[in-house]
């Protein structure tokens, strides 16, 4: 399957029992929702996927589900975010073993590695498998920058082949095609900066919400291509609010009640995560029954 990547992919959640076991039958009712919705891609495993809290023998179990679902209409990234160098590259040989189409790779967690220490750790991951390679960058929230003159570095590895942005700053997509020009995929991983990097050149977007609203998240991305932005524009004005719950440190849990909420999951989390409670539970809520009052009617889109 090609690695010229675009368009949606979703970081899709792990679903759970109430006992933090794995829900595989709600995982395989989302994946499909998303496939069947137009996604261009599933990520599994991912930070919203709660990563650290997922053994690898567990990830690669999801990640084969994904597969099922997909038979092969899109591709399947496993997230490779180890704390470990040598875990990562164990885990990213044995995604190429179980056929998977790519990856997304992070530094290694719980480290706040330097730019040498960043750099050798990725070309380590590169150099475990073949597959192609979507570099997540997230300085946010793991303080680790890949910065333009980083990816400038790596661009000699033909394994790195898009980037997941989630800098904060749109203007970092101009920064990478000017220093790059399509050297790169970029996908916007900000879910309320989507429509301001795709205008600037991204060519995808790496989405939280679409969890929940599948449909809503395609419709965007697809009436952009079209050139119908007016339609994209209003239909990610009335989406902004939703996308907001994903730039929190509750995201996980902000994304698992929107998508009970609308029969695509359940709120089940893994410890130390807790659902929300409260007033907390309170906001989120009234987010999202005030987005699904005025739940927009799509345009009709191309086959």
């Amino acid at each position: 399957m090609t690695s010229n990547w675009s368009g949606v992919f979703p970081a899709v959640t792990t679903k759970f029992h109430a006992d933090e076991s794995l829900d595989m039958g709600e995982m395989e009712k989302n994946f499909r929702a998303q496939v069947e919705a137009g996604v261009d891609g599933l990520i599994v495993c991912g930070s919203l996927g709660e990563a650290s809290t997922l053994e690898p023998d567990e990830k690669l179990e999801i990640a084969a589900l994904a597969q099922k679902v997909s038979a092969g209409r899109v591709p399947v990234l496993l997230t490779v975010s180890e704390r470990r160098t040598r875990t990562a590259c164990d885990v990213a040989a044995r995604a190429e073993a179980q056929g998977l189409d790519g990856l997304m790779v992070l530094p290694g967690m719980q480290y706040v590695s330097d730019p040498r220490e960043t750099m050798a750790h990725l070309q380590a991951v590169a150099g475990a498998s073949t597959l192609p390679i979507m570099v997540y960058n997230n300085p946010v929230a793991y303080k680790v920058d890949v910065s333009v003159e980083m990816f400038a570095e790596l661009a000699a590895n033909e394994r790195f082949v898009a980037i997941k942005e989630s800098s904060d700053d749109v203007r970092r997509v101009t920064r990478l095609i000017n220093a790059m020009g399509d050297r790169y995929r970029i996908f916007c991983g900000v879910d309320n900066l989507a429509l301001e990097a795709l205008t600037m050149g991204a060519d995808g977007w790496v989405a939280g919400l679409v969890d929940a609203f599948p449909e809503e998240t395609v419709a965007i991305y697809q009436l952009f291509k079209a050139g119908r932005l007016e339609e994209a524009r209003e239909i990610y004005r009335w989406f902004v609010p939703l996308l907001e719950l994903d730039v929190s440190t509750k995201l996980v849990q902000n994304i698992k009640l929107a998508e009970a909420k609308v029969g695509l999951g359940t709120e089940h989390v893994r410890a130390p995560r807790l659902p929300l409670v409260g007033e907390e539970r309170a906001h989120v809520e009234a987010v999202i029954d005030a987005a699904m009052k005025r739940r927009p009617q799509l345009p009709k889109l191309a086959a």
